[in-house]
């Protein structure tokens, strides 16, 4: 029975010690150039509505309920979701805008545990016709997920996601009609 203790006792100083070590924040981006007017990237990237056109988290692992409160694309403007594969219930809220430059939106994770995320999106002019994005996410990380990252870094988690919904942004704002391959918005209430 010591020895079970003794044991016990080791794998939580152990964990105690790999979780002190290990980075509490996390900062991941990407960036790619879109061959259209920064305005025109603006707008389409502010949409809380459009995201489940090109970001990754909606295509692959979403089979649920999406509901809008709020003037799209502008402050505090939320998306609420249930029914995500991973992260099961949520919000995302429209917290900052700059127009053309930035939005900052924060998601609260509630299910199936609870987490706050950043999620930034910069566009910055390289000539009339063409705009360099970035895309990131800055959070903490609490135990046991700072133990986890030290073994499955977040870049590594969820960088290719990023780099898939920069991408999918990138085809359909280059597409030559938009508006066959962006459908008109239905309300979800």
């Amino acid at each position: 029975m010591t020895l079970i203790f003794y044991i016990f006792i080791a794998i939580i100083t152990f964990f105690a010690f790999l979780h002190a070590w290990a980075k509490k924040e996390f900062d991941i981006s990407r960036t790619v150039v879109i061959n259209r007017p920064k305005e025109e990237v603006f707008n389409f990237v502010r949409q809380l509505k459009k995201e489940k056109l090109w970001m990754p988290w909606f295509e692959k692992d979403f089979k649920g309920v999406l509901k809008y409160k709020g003037e799209d694309g502008k402050a505090d403007a939320l998306l609420y979701w249930k029914g995500h594969k991973h992260f099961y219930e949520g919000t995302q809220k429209i917290v900052k805008i700059h127009q053309g430059k930035i939005i900052e939106t924060r998601f609260l994770l509630v299910k199936p545990f609870r987490m706050v995320l950043l999620e930034y999106k910069g566009l910055k002019e390289i000539d009339e016709n063409k705009t360099k994005m970035v895309w990131g996410i800055r959070g903490g990380l609490v135990f046991p997920f700072s133990v986890m990252a030290l073994i499955h870094p977040v870049d590594k988690a969820y960088g290719q996601d990023l780099e898939t919904g920069l991408k999918k942004i990138k085809s359909i704002l280059e597409a030559k009609n938009e508006r066959a391959v962006i459908p008109e918005n239905k309300e979800i209430l």
